[in-house]
């Protein structure tokens, strides 16, 4: 069970709580990196490089959230980083053009009993990137638009927009599995 003064020792330097602290979150933080980044290697070093700036970083940690939750906000943040890195830059919309969908059944997604969970994983995985981060923050790592705003420094509006394209265009492969017509 995690203790809240593992996190003060963290903020002592105390190694030994450091390293109880990395063990009990790394498996977790590393499945969160490899979804982004979709290569083991990429993925280790976003991690390591997530509790390097975790730790340094410890006493900014106000535990207004669980600490689980402040640790993967900085995984995300650096796995989109290095994918801004290699190059694999995310496409912005202009948000003139945009246009926006709130209504209630727009939320939901649902998909045919036929569809299997390795079938959206694919799909998601054939989205580009713009719609993708969009829908694995939203659906994946159960982000509000807020927060993907924030985290990849677009408006609320481009998040909820990219989303329902991302979600239509979700739909659309996942129709096309259905049909026999695709993957």
């Amino acid at each position: 069970m995690f203790n809240v003064n593992i996190i003060e020792q963290c903020k002592q330097n105390n190694r030994k709580a450091q390293l109880q602290l990395y063990n009990q979150y790394c498996d977790g933080m590393y499945i969160v990196a490899n979804r982004f980044l979709k290569d083991a290697n990429d993925a280790e070093d976003v991690v390591q490089e997530a509790f390097i700036k975790a730790f340094s970083k410890l006493h900014q940690y106000k535990a207004e959230v669980t600490f689980g939750a402040w640790l993967k906000r900085i995984v995300v943040n650096k796995s989109i980083d290095f994918l801004k890195s290699k190059k694999q830059k995310l496409v912005e919309l202009d948000e003139v053009h945009l246009k926006v969908i709130d209504a209630e059944d727009d939320d939901k997604w649902l998909v045919e009993d036929t569809i299997t969970l390795n079938d959206v994983k694919h799909a998601i995985n054939n989205l580009p990137d713009k719609y993708q981060y969009v829908v694995m923050l939203y659906l994946i790592e159960g982000y509000d638009h807020q927060e993907i705003s924030e985290i990849l420094s677009i408006s609320q509006v481009a998040s909820r927009t990219q989303l329902l394209r991302g979600k239509a265009k979700l739909q659309e492969l996942l129709t096309l599995k259905k049909n026999g017509t695709r993957y």
